[in-house]
């Protein structure tokens, strides 16, 4: 996808997308020390398990869930880097079973060097991704940075007894991907000048998708679990459900969806340095197969933006779900499953 502006957005950052958050490994020790949250019957939903979003019960009948994200550029085009950045944020209330309401743009941007026409595509294309979510921007702030960064606080509601977190996966579930990954690997190739139009296209139409249908056709499912998958990679936010839920998860790496030429890409040594990150905070919480090249373990550790659903459905309606999402356009794939009580590890095989 080539832009109409001759600026090319990802160079004006070190890192971009969701591969720009600090590292499990070093959030998880400033995180540490936090005083302790006084307790509240109210929060449903609060830092205990790493979700993907707060919730607090207004009545019995109704919940709000709150989120925050943005990040620098991840791609070059203005109007796509507002779709997904937009399309990431909103993410985290399907996530959790809710459907999202209303939304504040979070900016930064350097507008005194950059054209400030660029900042109004941005701002179009996260305005035209929330209005396809039925949601309505009602704010937002803005600061002048020298590099460029926008998100979204998004607000939405949910049933009390509907919420979905990360942390109720049950032994016998199966796991349902909903988007390929690779994604960080290619976004990294975006800004080394690797890919070309069509590929570009491609991977900005899987980070701009809604999860929007993946959360309404599982919704009336025995769906146990749910997380979506972004800057941990699948491999961290499925050891976050592992963790949350105390159980052990095997994943079958032939089963998971790789956008084509990552692969070949990471083989090139085009690794973002949230990848590795990943990688390395998760020695010791993830087994891999002696066998397993190298490159394979980073992919599915790779610091996706924007990313799809990670589902634990019951493995009774497995197949059902997946091919009611299939039908549906999704891109799903069920990767694995459940196994039994643990300390929160995963098996891949």
């Amino acid at each position: 996808m080539t832009s109409k502006h001759a600026v090319k957005l990802t160079s004006l950052s070190s890192k971009g997308g969701c591969g720009c958050k600090i590292g499990p490994a070093d959030l998880a020790q400033v995180l540490r020390s936090l005083p302790a949250a006084v307790p509240n019957p109210n929060v449903l939903v609060g830092l205990d398990t790493s979700d993907d979003a707060g919730v607090y019960k207004l009545t019995d009948d109704l919940a709000i869930v709150q989120t925050l994200d943005f990040f620098t550029p991840i791609v070059d085009d203005p109007y796509s880097f507002g779709q997904v950045a937009a399309a990431n944020a909103i993410s985290d209330i399907y996530a959790m079973g809710g459907k999202p309401l209303t939304a504040l743009n979070i900016v930064a941007f350097p507008i005194a060097s950059l054209d400030k026409e660029i900042l109004a595509d941005i701002l179009r294309g996260a305005g035209d991704k929330l209005k396809e979510a039925g949601a309505s921007l009602v704010g937002g702030h803005s600061i002048d940075d020298k590099e460029p960064k926008f998100g979204m606080a998004v607000t939405g509601t949910v049933h009390p007894d509907k919420i979905r977190t990360n942390a109720g996966a049950k032994a016998g579930d199966k796991l349902i991907l909903t988007k390929p990954i690779g994604v960080g690997i290619l976004t990294s190739a975006i800004k080394n000048n690797l890919l070309s139009d069509e590929e570009i296209e491609r991977v900005t139409k899987v980070m701009t998708t809604l999860n929007k249908t993946a959360a309404e056709i599982m919704e009336p499912f025995d769906v146990h679990a749910c997380t979506d998958v972004t800057g941990f990679g699948l491999l961290g936010h499925a050891s976050e459900m592992a963790k949350g839920s105390s159980k052990l998860l095997q994943i079958d790496h032939s089963k998971v969806p790789v956008l084509p030429r990552a692969r070949e890409i990471a083989e090139r040594g085009v690794i973002p340095g949230g990848t590795k990150n990943n990688f390395a905070h998760l020695e010791g919480s993830v087994t891999f197969p002696e066998d397993m090249d190298q490159v394979d373990q980073w992919i599915l550790c790779d610091a996706v933006t924007s990313g799809g659903l990670l589902i634990s459905v019951s493995g009774a309606q497995a197949e059902d779900l997946h091919q009611k999402l299939q039908e549906a356009g999704v891109e799903a794939a069920i990767i694995g499953e459940v196994v039994k009580e643990d300390k929160g590890h995963i098996t891949v095989i």
